[in-house]
């Protein structure tokens, strides 16, 4: 405590391992840079924790859109219609929109999840707006059982809620300016970048104190206190043993998930120039190409029809077992993909993800690959960025951490803003009675 003010400082075990002069600079900056990152913290931490089951969460908010209607025992049993005929119904009821994502075979009593984009409003030169950019079919029936718009801003709806958290995480909803609708990611990316930096930081202040003479105890002993959350201390030093002992234990974690935010948010900004700097990075498809104007998609002069049919005999050739499980189309960057896994292993699997194969869709030529654990060391490093983030890359166990991860990234910011507010109230106090006699 402090005897003016009453108010508890830090205590004497949390003396750093630093010299002197660098001390103080490093306080300072973890301090300030911690209170500048820790709102966006927060929200990153919070909506981390609940994406992490993201499908699980549409599943239970949302059975009328993700379970077949005729699985139920009051439809049509059957085989299931041919998806690409289900994609041609799609746009034939609406023209203004395009099928974006084939899904190729339900999961066991699912619905089809198709995702389909606006057309170019030739009377406008600018996109429709169809509000809505899935639709959700019966495999069995053919029957829509409903439509969303994933990611809405606004009206937050049951249907809506899980994207809406989504993209909060990542991009905080920031809309387009000046024609750029990435501030939000750029925002975050930064953000990203001064987590991972004062992850180092962090982690050097913990350290027990250089001491000149020889010390009583040994590295450990001195170390092992900011280890620990000391229950029988008062509020304050709980508080700070908390915000200290959390981040020591799930350092690990929380460097990779700052490092991997950094990498995904801005992957073509810095990240992939980096890499392609420093090692070998075999590029994909979209890294050698620019995106069209929003308003001025790429239209394919090859249907799904024909990729697929290439597809199909190309996987066999390479001896891949797997089916093609879904099919995209990019009209900002002209590219069709097929991934090849069994029905729902696009998502919450254990690795990398599934194959893939992209071709030109104008031209119909394979333009790259993407394989599981294949490549150079650089290859397989880009792509476990997005599975060491999410916690898929250990499967169910991963995404168990990830989601404990989001609730201390939210516990670790509420508490450092805690601990400044705690020291400004005591250097106030402290300040008052000089300003007083002077």
């Amino acid at each position: 405590m402090d005897a003016r003010t009453q108010v508890p400082v830090e205590p004497r075990s949390a003396a750093r391992f630093a010299p002197p002069a660098l001390r103080p600079f490093l306080t300072f900056l973890h301090r300030w840079v911690g209170l500048f990152i820790a709102g966006f913290l927060f929200v990153s931490g919070v909506t981390g924790a609940v994406i992490s089951w993201d499908h699980e969460l549409d599943d239970v908010l949302n059975p009328h859109l993700m379970f077949a209607q005729s699985s139920k025992g009051g439809g049509k049993d059957g085989p299931v219609l041919a998806p690409l005929d289900l994609a041609r119904q799609i746009e034939a009821r609406d023209p203004r929109v395009q099928v974006t994502y084939l899904p190729l075979a339900p999961e066991p009593g699912g619905t089809l999840a198709f995702g389909v984009a606006p057309k170019r409003d030739p009377a406008t030169g600018k996109l429709f707006e169809p509000h809505y950019n899935q639709v959700f079919i019966d495999p069995v029936t053919g029957a829509e059982q409903g439509r969303r718009e994933w990611g809405a801003v606004w009206p937050i709806t049951g249907e809506t809620f899980v994207s809406f958290l989504y993209v909060l995480h990542y991009s905080l909803h920031i809309p387009a300016m000046w024609g750029i609708d990435r501030w939000g990611i750029w925002l975050l990316g930064g953000v990203a970048i001064l987590w991972t930096l004062d992850c180092f930081v962090g982690f050097y202040l913990t350290l027990p104190p250089r001491q000149k003479t020889k010390p009583a105890k040994g590295f450990w002993a001195r170390w092992k206190p900011a280890w620990v959350i000391k229950t029988s201390a008062s509020a304050y030093r709980i508080n700070f043993d908390i915000h200290r002992a959390f981040g020591l234990w799930l350092w690990g974690v929380l460097f990779t998930v700052a490092f991997t935010a950094f990498s995904l948010n801005l992957y073509s900004e810095v990240f992939y120039p980096i890499m392609s700097k420093v090692s070998k990075v075999t590029p994909s498809p979209f890294d050698l190409r620019k995106p069209a104007d929003l308003n001025s998609p790429i239209i394919a002069a090859r249907t799904y029809d024909q990729v697929l049919t290439t597809a199909r005999a190309e996987a066999m050739k390479r001896g891949w077992q797997a089916p093609a499980g879904g099919a995209f189309y990019s009209p900002e960057y002209g590219i069709y993909g097929v991934a090849f896994h069994e029905p729902g292993g696009d998502h919450g699997a254990a690795g990398v993800g599934p194959p893939y194969l992209y071709y030109d869709g104008k031209t119909g030529a394979l333009v790259g690959d993407s394989q599981p654990w294949k490549g150079t060391a650089a290859d397989i490093f880009v792509q476990a960025q997005f599975p060491l983030h999410s916690g898929r890359i250990l499967g169910v166990p991963g995404r168990i951490l990830i989601s404990l991860t989001g609730a201390v990234v939210a516990a670790l910011s509420v508490t450092g803003v805690v601990i400044w507010l705690k020291k400004r109230k005591a250097r106030v106090g402290r300040r008052r009675p000089r300003l007083a006699a002077a």
